[in-house]
């Protein structure tokens, strides 16, 4: 009989489509400090922006879809965010969770609610989108469960795009609005399922964090190309 094999992202497309808007809008505010031009975060968070293109999801399909039942036995939790001003260590912190998932010991239901902790509060800027695309789809995730289908990952290292420390050296009050930084993080995620199928692949992306003063790091969205 062939070999079972992972269901990876390359296959799939995990999750409802994105909204054009927010990730417009993560763009934007990055893009903002990388231009060093205050008006365009403005610009995109205006009240009377456009509105995205195709239907945002509705809840039903994000939240209330039917998950796999946990594994039963002991339970693996999706990390807590760490208490951290720094956007490096947190954007660190954000991929390592991202990349790591375990179909066996919890639903999709309870891996979502795990990843939301993460994000930022402030709903302006906030790309939940963009973040619940990295997410397997009701579906996929329970024919991962079936597969027992789970995944760890390795930090290598975390660094500010070239651009943005360009740009924040020429004008540093550019990114006072809403102090959401780039931070390009690299590492390597691996993927195990049952009969002791497992793989590995090297793997880039640039998140934003906003990091306001005297206060901890949040998650505000993942870009949708990786900046060097």
């Amino acid at each position: 009989m062939p070999k079972k094999r992972s269901l990876s992202a390359h296959e799939h497309t995990y999750g409802a489509p994105s909204s054009v808007l927010r990730r417009a809008l993560l763009g934007g505010l990055v893009l903002a400090v990388l231009l060093a031009v205050a008006g365009l975060l403005a610009y995109l968070t205006r009240a009377d922006s456009p509105v995205s293109a195709k239907p945002a999801p509705t809840p039903a399909s994000t939240q209330h879809a039917a998950s796999p039942e946990a594994t039963p036995g002991a339970r693996t939790a999706v990390a807590t965010p760490p208490k951290t001003s720094d956007p490096i260590v947190f954007a660190k912190a954000a991929t390592e969770v991202l990349w790591t998932y375990d179909t066996r010991s919890l639903s999709r239901a309870e891996h979502v609610a795990g990843l939301k902790r993460w994000m930022t509060g402030e709903k302006k800027y906030a790309d939940w989108d963009s973040v619940s695309d990295q997410i397997p789809s009701p579906v996929l995730w329970s024919r991962m469960h079936d597969n027992q289908q789970r995944a760890t990952a390795e930090i290598s290292e975390g660094h500010f795009p070239q651009a943005f420390k360009t740009a924040l050296a020429q004008d540093p009050g550019a990114i006072t609005e809403a102090y959401v930084y780039a931070v390009t993080v690299t590492g390597k995620q691996s993927v195990s399922w049952k009969g002791s199928g497992s793989g590995a692949e090297s793997r880039s992306t640039t998140l934003a964090v906003q990091c306001r003063p005297d206060m901890g790091c949040a998650l505000v969205g993942v870009l949708p190309t990786v900046a060097p």
